[in-house]
């Protein structure tokens, strides 16, 4: 119970400070929305296309996983400036639960991004996009579960590599080729097959290749339930594993 109260409490103190800054979160939505507007005509080109509403159902998941993979994998950055602040060091001497104390962070992310992936499907919708309630909210799930694990990796990142230069380079050198094996701007279905094998060791590409399924209709698919399995194992895994360096180290 404590635990589960004390994430609320951070959950409640981290997306207080969002809510105090609506351009900041504004400004969030820039680059997603912008790459919904100028890509998916691309996208519908090379991929020969019936219609925009097809070209969305192929492109909005795969920018829910680049917004959920860049989005995680960069929120060290913000743990390092709260540390070099001092508001790690005030949250010490409070009796919060150091595991609740990083839970809420992480999961003022999994907020974040989640409002970012229901503003860039309002619009993709408007824009023509056509899907079912459940199919999208199931996408929203495995979307949660994908950012947990990267804002987990990324704090690992940042408690191992506490200096913002090193974890700059650390963080690109991950992220880019995670980003182009999960297919996050081209499909894998036409990248070479060794690619596409390569890919298969990669939970952000299962994580695309689900939520692209659930926004095609089938959401009985085995990849669906498949990438919920591989995500939520390993999410977890890095919950614990980067709860338990910051309770160590940090905390």
């Amino acid at each position: 119970m404590k635990l589960a109260r004390d994430t609320w409490l951070t959950f409640q103190y981290e997306t207080g400070q969002l809510i105090h800054n609506p351009v900041g979160v504004a400004a969030t939505l820039l680059q997603p929305v912008t790459y919904l507007l100028f890509f998916t005509p691309f996208l519908k080109s090379v991929l020969h296309v019936s219609s925009y509403g097809a070209a969305f159902r192929i492109y909005v998941p795969l920018l829910f996983c680049s917004m959920g993979l860049f989005g995680g994998l960069f929120s060290g950055f913000t743990l390092l400036g709260a540390m070099s602040e001092g508001v790690i060091t005030r949250f010490r001497v409070t009796p919060l639960s150091r595991v609740g104390l990083l839970l809420g962070r992480e999961l003022m992310y999994v907020a974040l991004i989640g409002f970012q992936a229901v503003v860039i499907t309002v619009v993709a919708l408007v824009l023509g996009l056509r899907m079912a309630p459940a199919n999208f909210l199931l996408s929203l799930i495995l979307l949660a579960m994908m950012i947990l694990l990267g804002v987990s990796i990324s704090y690992a990142l940042a408690i191992f590599v506490p200096n913002e230069n090193a974890l700059a380079n650390l963080t690109n050198g991950v992220a880019q080729p995670l980003s182009l094996l999960a297919g996050v701007l081209i499909p894998l279905s036409v990248a070479p097959l060794w690619v596409r094998d390569v890919a298969l060791w990669n939970p952000f590409a299962w994580a695309a290749n689900g939520m692209r399924t659930l926004f095609l209709g089938h959401v009985g698919a085995q990849v669906v339930w498949e990438a919920g399995v591989i995500l939520a194992g390993l999410a977890a895994v890095a919950v614990g594993l980067s709860s338990r360096l910051f309770t160590r180290d940090i905390a």
